[in-house]
């Protein structure tokens, strides 16, 4: 087999919309969820990047969120979309405890501790199980190919997808062409027989 040679995997992106809606709740997990999972699909960000925000990397007067993005190993900068914005500021008013830890989602349940990026995973992966979603890998990374996925469908180049996804050269983000069937076909389907 060779590097690269599978398409990601990812759900597809009703799917994905349909993990957002049921995860919009009243519940302190659904609340601190519905922020997570919207940080997940809206920037494409990697769980362990979700893992480590901290309460300052938001900057409200601004309206942005600084990403730290550890394979690049510097800070990227999101303008702070709306309902990503909205889900946050419910979370810090209505669950997240008053403590001394600066990470952004903590934990529910005592001891308070910082989620890792492996309890991120999880949390997704039996949300997206419980929806019916049913692929070889399913967790926090799946929403991220589908992010790219749904990038790539409304026309964005593999640059700017790239720069989305904070990857260090166009290459990385080339797995992604792979997983536009739709445009694939139409090439498939192209009439060359006057050209050749």
């Amino acid at each position: 087999m060779y590097t690269h040679e599978g398409v990601p995997r990812s759900p597809a992106w009703d799917q994905v919309q349909q993990l957002v809606l049921d995860t919009t709740g009243d519940t302190p997990a659904e609340i601190r969820d519905l922020a997570i999972v919207l940080l997940l699909v809206v920037y494409g960000l990697r769980c362990g990047e979700v893992a480590g925000l901290q309460l300052d990397d938001i900057d409200w007067q601004a309206e942005t969120i600084r990403v730290y993005r550890s394979k690049q190993r510097r800070t990227q900068q999101f303008p702070l979309v709306r309902p990503v914005g909205e889900a946050i500021i419910r979370y810090l008013r209505e669950v997240r405890p008053r403590c001394t830890h600066r990470e952004l989602f903590l934990a529910l349940n005592a001891p308070l501790r910082p989620l890792s990026a492996t309890s991120i995973s999880a949390r997704v992966h039996c949300r997206l199980r419980a929806l019916g979603v049913t692929l070889p890998r399913v967790g926090a990374h799946c929403l991220r190919h589908a992010c790219a996925r749904h990038l790539l469908s409304r026309g964005f180049s593999l640059k700017q997808i790239g720069d989305q996804l904070g990857h260090r050269g166009v290459s990385a983000t080339l797995l992604y062409a792979k997983v536009d069937l739709g445009a694939l076909r139409q090439v498939a389907e192209l009439d060359l027989g006057g050209l050749v």
